[in-house]
């Protein structure tokens, strides 16, 4: 599939609101189904939609249900990283699960087990967890993100959750919060005193990648413009090469969209900059494979990572990784924060030359780059 045209607000993808029983009555769930304007089924406390088919072949249909629920479990935990691999001390506040947008090569397909989305309404228990957790290491520096489990905008003109976010970290000292997403809702975000305390972030590709594996995601054109547009609401950046997926042309792809990206947007005002080849669970080929049959890249060759996920061979990461840090270097503010999302300390110093703990570790680095901002 090659994108040529907006797909517009992810949102608009939706055919139907569920909402839990428990739920029904809050004022912030009649809020998002007055928004919505959508044909609505009441679920039981526990229930879930009725989506016809087995997970995951039923996920491009349920892709089209959004829950409104209670997150019954913790809202605010550290990123789930491993130990064979240099982790950064992200801290990942859930807001919901699943995304209407569908990238091929996305892990939650493997991951999740139920195909429709969901957010979490319960957003008091979520504000109240979360002000205890600051509250209770003033002397710590939290790099918050919830772009973990779902995209933190595509759902954003239904749920407006973003300017509660961002007016709630504002007056926080010992906190950021970034908003990554592929979706460019950002018209919440307008006026906001977000007093620099919000990072809004894109994923980005090679334009191949980009236009072909990344469904319903907003185009490379309408990224950056909303990256120049944040940045002149004064809000700091980042951006994210991950996955980096080895094709015909990536040398070139990567280097134009890293030309095209700093074109667009002030290099100052990007606060870090992260790498990742694509790495993905086992189960996931077959998945991708049969939901996405046109898409090749999984049947390249890959061995099998210290945290059970599959990874290119360590010779063929290095050589992406060199190619594109040589072409950021090129462009990138000397305090821009360039560094990798999960990769072990051989490749940092074929690629780098050094090792995170030579700079104080990765947290400190990524801490360092957010204070300048």
């Amino acid at each position: 599939m090659n994108q040529t045209r907006s797909y517009g607000d992810p949102a608009r993808y939706l055919t139907r609101l569920h909402v839990a029983e428990d739920c029904l009555d809050l004022p912030y769930t009649q809020e998002i189904i007055e928004r919505a304007q959508l044909p609505v089924t009441v679920v039981s406390e526990r229930g879930a939609p009725d989506i016809d088919g087995d997970y995951p072949y039923n996920l491009s249909a349920g892709k089209r249900h959004l829950l409104l629920c209670r997150n019954r479990g913790a809202f605010f935990k550290p990123c789930p990283g491993t130990r064979e691999y240099r982790c950064c001390d992200y801290q990942v506040l859930n807001i919901g699960m699943n995304c209407p947008m569908d990238c091929v090569y996305c892990i939650l397909q493997a991951y999740l087990n139920n195909p429709w989305l969901s957010f979490f309404v319960n957003v008091e228990d979520l504000f109240a967890e979360l002000a205890t957790a600051l509250e209770h290491e003033p002397q710590r520096f939290f790099r918050i993100g919830t772009g973990e489990f779902t995209d933190s905008l595509a759902l954003d003109s239904l749920t407006h959750l973003s300017p509660r976010l961002v007016r709630f970290i504002a007056d926080r000292s010992n906190a950021v919060l970034e908003l990554k997403s592929k979706s460019v809702n950002i018209g919440n975000l307008k006026g906001l005193d977000h007093q620099g305390r919000t990072i809004v972030a894109w994923s980005l590709n090679s334009p191949t990648i980009m236009a072909r594996e990344e469904i319903r995601a907003a185009t490379f054109d309408e990224r950056l413009q909303a990256a120049a547009q944040c940045a002149q609401w004064g809000y700091s950046l980042a951006f994210h090469f991950d996955p980096i997926i080895l094709h015909d042309g990536w040398e070139e792809g990567y280097r134009q969209t890293i030309r095209r990206l700093f074109a667009s947007v002030p290099a100052e005002s990007i606060v870090y900059i992260s790498m990742g080849a694509l790495r993905y669970l086992p189960a996931l080929k077959q998945i991708a494979a049969e939901r996405f049959p046109a898409s090749r890249f999984f049947y390249q060759e890959f061995i099998d990572g210290l945290d059970g996920k599959r990874r290119y061979f360590r010779t063929q990461r290095v050589a992406m990784y060199r190619v594109i840090l040589n072409e950021l270097q090129k462009y990138a503010h000397p305090r821009t924060c360039i560094y990798f999302c999960m990769e072990n300390d051989t490749i940092w110093r074929e690629v780098f030359g050094f090792v995170p703990e030579d700079q104080g570790g990765l947290p400190a680095m990524l801490d360092r780059a957010v204070r300048w901002a």
